[in-house]
C-alpha cells in the first residue's frame, strides 16, 4: 500500500466517524504507522494537523445541519463532537467570523475545508479517459473553439488567501458575487437566452489578490455600464469535465477537486503551458446541474 493510501483510509475513517471521539493513537494504528510518522505524514498530504483537520470537518459537517434541520445548536454542536455550546460557537466564529445562531439566521456559504480525495494526486489519465473517484467523475479533453465567445457580468477581487478551496475558512464571497449577479441577471437584456454561465479566475495588478468574474453568454460584446465584459477567446483549450452527485456537492467539493486535479497534477505531469486564467463552465446554477467543466487555454 502507498502512503497516501494509508492516509486516506484514515480521512475516510474520521468522516465517517466524526461524532465520535478521534484520538491520533487509533487513527495511526489504522495506518499502521506510529503516531509520531502518521501525525508527520497526515500534516504534509493533508495540508493540515490532524486535530485542525477533524475539527475543519466537524465544523463543516455542523454547518451543513444548521442549514438542513431545526435541532437545537447544542444538540448539533454535541453531535459533531463538540463539548458545548460555548465551545462549538468559539470554533465556528473563528472559522467563519460569524456565530452558528447568526449563520442560521442569516444563511451565507462558507469556505469549508473538504475532505480530500488523495487519490488525485497521484494518478494520472490519457486523454478522454474518465477517473471514477468517490462520487466524482473526471474526464480531461482538447478542444478547439473556432470565434470567440461573449460573456457579460460582475467581477470582484479577493485575497488569494481568501480562495475558496484553498485551505482557508471564512464566508464565501464568490457565491456573494454570484447571488447578486443572479438578482440582477434578468435586468441584462444583452444575456443570450439559454447560454452558459460561466467563473473566470484571473491575475491581479495587486500583489497578493485575484479577480474572479461570474456572468452569462452575450449577444455580442457590447459594454454595459455597471457590468464588466468577458471574451473567451478563440483557440485550443483543454477541457475537464466532470460530475458529482448533485449540484451541491457539483460547487462545493467537486469544482475544488477538480482544479486541484487538473492544476497540480494533470497539466504539471503533462508539461503542458497555459494562459494566466481558468474559467469554470456551466449550463446554468440550477439545483439540477450536476456537471460542469474548467476550461484553461493553451498558450500560443
Amino acid at each position: 500500500m502507498h502512503a497516501w493510501e494509508q492516509i486516506q483510509k484514515t480521512v475516510d475513517y474520521i468522516e465517517e466517524h466524526l461524532s465520535e471521539e478521534l484520538n491520533i493513537e487509533a487513527l495511526a494504528e489504522i495506518a499502521a504507522l506510529s503516531p509520531f510518522y502518521y501525525q508527520r505524514l497526515f500534516s504534509r498530504l493533508v495540508k493540515k494537523p490532524v486535530n485542525e483537520y477533524i475539527k475543519l470537518r466537524r465544523l463543516a459537517g455542523a454547518s451543513e445541519m444548521l442549514m438542513s434541520s431545526q435541532k437545537r445548536i447544542l444538540d448539533i454542536a454535541l453531535d459533531y463532537g463538540f463539548s458545548s455550546h460555548t465551545s462549538f460557537t468559539r470554533a465556528f466564529k473563528q472559522a467563519f467570523g460569524i456565530t452558528p445562531e447568526e449563520y442560521r439566521g442569516n444563511p451565507v456559504r462558507l469556505n469549508n475545508f473538504v475532505k480530500p480525495q488523495l487519490l488525485f494526486n497521484y494518478t494520472l489519465i490519457d486523454e478522454n479517459m474518465p477517473l471514477i473517484a468517490e462520487g466524482i467523475v473526471i474526464e480531461i479533453c482538447r478542444l478547439k473553439l473556432a470565434k470567440p465567445e461573449h460573456f457579460i457580468g460582475l467581477s470582484i477581487e479577493e485575497r488569494i488567501e481568501e480562495m475558496p478551496g484553498g485551505g482557508n475558512t471564512g464566508i464565501d464571497g464568490l457565491a456573494v458575487l454570484w447571488d447578486t449577479f443572479h438578482k440582477r441577471k434578468s435586468e441584462i437584456t444583452e444575456i443570450k437566452a439559454g447560454g452558459d454561465e460561466i467563473g473566470v479566475t484571473y491575475g491581479s495588478s495587486k500583489a497578493g489578490y485575484y479577480n474572479y468574474f461570474a456572468g452569462a453568454a452575450a449577444d455580442s460584446e457590447k459594454i454595459i455600464d455597471g457590468y464588466v465584459p468577458w471574451k473567451l477567446s478563440e483557440g485550443e483549450y483543454i477541457v475537464c469535465t466532470f460530475e458529482a452527485e448533485d449540484f451541491e456537492h457539483l460547487v462545493m467539493d467537486a469544482v475544488y477537486k477538480a482544479h486541484k486535479y487538473l492544476f497540480e497534477t494533470w497539466l504539471p505531469r503533462h508539461q503542458l503551458k497555459i494562459m494566466p486564467f481558468a474559467v469554470e463552465r456551466y449550463a446554468s446554477h440550477d439545483l439540477e446541474t450536476t456537471k460542469m467543466e474548467v476550461w484553461v487555454m493553451m498558450s500560443r
